[in-house]
Order: C-alpha cells, then sequence, then structure tokens
C-alpha cells in the first residue's frame, strides 16, 4: 500500500476538519497543520485545526453525552467497546501503516501497536463486568458498609507522538466501560493517525446510536490543550509527555481540584550482572534501545554492565549497533526508522555535543544519515558517574554505558535519577533477581527480570514514580482512576448506633 492507498483505505481525504463530536465539524478558523513523513519530510496531508468555538463544541457534546452513556449499564457499554475492537481488526494493515508513515516507527510495530489497541478493547469489554465494589464489615449491629463506583465524567485524554493510537486506547476503552466519555488530544505529530481512529469510532458509534462517547479535537497546547486542561467539565486529565509539560499540567488541574493521569519521562536502565546469559541479554538491550528509534518512554538509555562481562558485551553491541538496518519504515528488513522531526535531530546532537564535553565517550554512531529524512546512527556512548547529561531524556538512540563491581553498586547508580519508569536486570541468580525486585531495588514502576524495559503488556498497570508522574494506565486496576469511589452505609435496624461509641443521648 502507498500513502493514498493507506489513507483511502481508513478513508482519510485531505482533512478540512478540526474536531468530532457528532460529525465532522467544518469550516475551523484554526491555522492549518501540515502531517509530514519522517523517513522523507513530504506533506501527507492537511488538518484544519481547531480553534476556541470548536473546542466549545466538542466539549459540549462530550458533557452532554455522558449524561446519557453513563445511564447505560456497564455491560452495554463493553458491546460498544467490543465493536471497536473488530472495527480495529478490519483496518489493522491500514492503520499501522499508517502509524508507520507518519510517526515513522518500522511497520511491525505500528501494527504492534494497533494490536495493542485491539488488546485494550478486549481487556475492556471484559471488564465492564467487573466493576467490583467491596463489602466492608460494619462495627454497628445490622448495619451495611459497601463501596460502590460511579462514573466521573468526560475524560480529557492528551497524548504524545511515540504511540499516536496505543495510548488513546488505553485510556478511551477504558473510560467507555466506565461509563465516561472522551475528549482526545492528540499530538499535533500525529494528527492523520487521530482522524483514522475517529472515523472508526464514528462508524461505531452511529451503529449503536451513542454519538458523542469518544471525540477529537486537533490543535495546538496553548489552543486546545490549555483549554482542556483548565475546563471543569473535565474531572480527568490523562497525559503523556515530558517532565516540564506534566509538572503544568498537574498544577493547573490540582488547582481546579481534578484529577491527573501522568505518564511522563523515563531514563530506564538494564542492569547485567557476570552471570547472565548474554545471548538473551544482547537481543533484548538491542530491541530496548533501538526499537522505534530511541523514541519510546520505555526506551533503555543507561546500560549497567557488571565488571566481568563489560568489555565483552560492549564490544558485541557495538557491532550489533552497526548492522542494525536503518531506513523507510515501511519496508521489509528495516529495524530503525527516523525520528519523528528535524528538532529531535538537533535535540539528539546537541546532546552528543553535551557528552563531549562532559567527558562521555562515543563508542559508535554519533552522526545523522545523509540523505531526505530525519534519520540518525544509533549511539553507544561510554559514560561515568560524572555524566550529567544521562540524567536527562533525550528522546533518541543514545545508549549510554557504565561497569559496576557490586550489585549496591549498580543499584545505587541505577536510581541515581529524577525518573522512574522501567527497569530490568539480566542474572540468573535468584538472590540477584529478588534483591531488585525488592523494596531496596529498582525504584521504578516497572521491574523486570531477564527481559528488556520495552515492550509492557496491557494486563498490568504501565506507569512510574519520581518525575515519571504517578500515574498508571491499561491493565490491573488502573480503571479505577476513571470512577468515582462511593462508600455506603445502610442502617436496617430501628436504633441509631454511632461509630467509635460515640454516644449523643437527647432529654
Amino acid at each position: 500500500m502507498d500513502m493514498k492507498e493507506i489513507l483511502k483505505a481508513l478513508t482519510i481525504e485531505p482533512v478540512n476538519a478540526g474536531a468530532c463530536a457528532r460529525g465532522w465539524i467544518a469550516g475551523g478558523k484554526g491555522p492549518e497543520l501540515e502531517s509530514l513523513a519522517p523517513a522523507t519530510g513530504q506533506v501527507i496531508a492537511k488538518v484544519r485545526q481547531a480553534d476556541a468555538a470548536a473546542y466549545e463544541r466538542v466539549a459540549a457534546t462530550a458533557h452532554a453525552a455522558y449524561l446519557d452513556w453513563r445511564m447505560v449499564p456497564a455491560p452495554k457499554r463493553g458491546e460498544v467497546v467490543r465493536a471497536l475492537g473488530d472495527e480495529l481488526r478490519a483496518n489493522k494493515e491500514a492503520l499501522g501503516r499508517l502509524v508507520a508513515l507518519e510517526m515513522g516507527k518500522i511497520l511491525p510495530e505500528g501494527l504492534g501497536e494497533v494490536q495493542e489497541m485491539i488488546d485494550m478493547c478486549d481487556f475492556a469489554v471484559g471488564l465492564s463486568r467487573q466493576l467490583y465494589g467491596l463489602t466492608i464489615a460494619s462495627e454497628r449491629p445490622r448495619h451495611r458498609m459497601y463501596e460502590q463506583w460511579h462514573p466521573l465524567g468526560p475524560v480529557g485524554v492528551i497524548t504524545a507522538f511515540n504511540f499516536p493510537v496505543a495510548v488513546w486506547a488505553w485510556n478511551a476503552a477504558l473510560a467507555a466501560v466506565c461509563g465516561d466519555t472522551v475528549i482526545w488530544k492528540p499530538s499535533s505529530e500525529t494528527p492523520l493517525t487521530a482522524v483514522a481512529v475517529q472515523h472508526i469510532c464514528n462508524r461505531v458509534m452511529a451503529r449503536f446510536g451513542c454519538d458523542g462517547v469518544f471525540n477529537l479535537v486537533i490543535g495546538s497546547g496553548r489552543e486546545v490543550g490549555q483549554r482542556m486542561v483548565d475546563d471543569a467539565r473535565v474531572p480527568l486529565i490523562s497525559f503523556t509527555g515530558s517532565t516540564a509539560q506534566g509538572r503544568k499540567v498537574a498544577t493547573s488541574v490540582a488547582g481546579r481540584f481534578g484529577r491527573s493521569i501522568l505518564e511522563l519521562g523515563g531514563n530506564n536502565a538494564v542492569v547485567v550482572m557476570d552471570d547472565a546469559n548474554l545471548d538473551l541479554a544482547l537481543r533484548a538491550i538491542l530491541f530496548a534501545a533501538v526499537g522505534t528509534a530511541g523514541q519510546r518512554c520505555t526506551t533503555l538509555r543507561r546500560l549497567l554492565l557488571q565488571k566481568g562481562v563489560h568489555a565483552t558485551l560492549l564490544e558485541r553491541l557495538a557491532k550489533a549497533y552497526k548492522s542494525v538496518p536503518i531506513g523507510d519504515p515501511l519496508a521489509p528488513g528495516t529495524l530503525m526508522g527516523p525520528l519523528v522531526n528535524a528538532t529531535a535531530v538537533a535535540d539528539m546532537m546537541a546532546a552528543l555535543d553535551k557528552v563531549r564535553e562532559q567527558g562521555g565517550e562515543i563508542v559508535c554512531g554519533g552522526g545523522k544519515v545523509a540523505g531526505p529524512g530525519n534519520f540518525v546512527e544509533p549511539t553507544i556512548v561510554k559514560a561515568h558517574p560524572g555524566l550529567a547529561i544521562a540524567r536527562e531524556e533525550t528522546f533518541a538512540p543514545i545508549l549510554y554505558v557504565y561497569e559496576f563491581e557490586t550489585l549496591d553498586d549498580a543499584l545505587t547508580i541505577h536510581n541515581a535519577v529524577p525518573q522512574g519508569l522501567s527497569s530490568a536486570i539480566f542474572t540468573t541468580n535468584l538472590l540477584a533477581a529478588e534483591r531488585f525486585l525488592s523494596h531496596e531495588g529498582s525504584d521504578c514502576g516497572i521491574a523486570n527480570v531477564n527481559i528488556g524495559t520495552s515492550g509492557a503488556e496491557i494486563g498490568g498497570a504501565f506507569g512510574g514514580e519520581k518525575e515519571t508522574g504517578g500515574g498508571r494506565e491499561a491493565g490491573s486496576d488502573a480503571w479505577k482512576a476513571y470512577m468515582r469511589r462511593q462508600t455506603c452505609t445502610v442502617n436496617f435496624s430501628h436504633e441509631l448506633p454511632l461509630a467509635q461509641g460515640v454516644r449523643f443521648d437527647i432529654g
């Protein structure tokens, strides 16, 4: 499929619409946004962005739809999400290709992202019959105490370019079965994938007569994002992006007593012990560090090698880096596509300048790839404890490699960064593995043994600690963030005993 065939398959034509809620809003007055293919710099299509009036229409529609949607029984809401998953299955190939074309990740990863959406819908369908509360023992006789969960309201979802559709599904599938409606602001780097998903949603909503459950508004952070963040009609904001921007979102939402789910920066590390299976470690390191051209929040950015394996594994890794096929993300055999835009390339080169200034040693890579597109060489840097740039997250394929002697040394290096998303250890020693997973081990939200830092399954709650933001999305009990908890007590006696033995007698 070429670019025109992909767009046609997803019913996308050059788009002159800024938002979606019960039909596309045409004639918007926002500026035009070009979607560029990062592999070529070619304009794929143009989108007319939303202005303030368009956002208001979308938000009002989402709120009105919520008042009806919350009254639909949860299993019935699950049927809508099931249909959404089926529609995604039918469009997986074309949508996965569009993800690769517009974002730049290789086709297997683009298809995998759509599969993640499908899996998330399946998970949410089952969840629609499991929104359980607890029965709680009351200290008062003939009293029943329990908790129940109610829909929360319209949920604002602000997504990043690197997972342009999957992260929306993490939120939207859960929010929908919980009785919430969704307002989606995608990254300005990937508007077409969002338009494609909205077309799919529109078909499903029309089939079930539930317009306004899934809504899209494309626009800048200033014009659209900040309005959503400040909107009291939107009780929950799920934000994926940088730590700096997440801090602003958290402050704004907290100022109006709203809730936020924050998925922010990662500076993920793998520890390789002397007893590790090096073949296994090498494959995992390569995918985690080079996959998506280093543009995952779970990308491996720091590699900690014990002294006995440091030289051997570093040499094997450098050799593997030099053989990574770089090029067209839609072409068979490509393992690394481009960075998302020219700014990302410039940021990578600036980080490598700091590496040189701060005494790091570039082992391999470090340059741009000649020709059109935003292609770079995956880079390995031999690091030292004082390398300040390694404490920052550069969204590019730069891997900082450290040498350590003991597991205590490794944990000290591992935890000495502001971020706390994903982590892993490679070892065949049970004591080392369990130590890494214990409260004195990794301080991250995700900790793995003998697998890499990226590629989390949707069944577990995804998120991290410290400057990663503390949010949790996808599996486990992440659904609770999209609902409000209510504790209820029923007195089925003729007495009025008070809790804690308090007496309050009148007359």
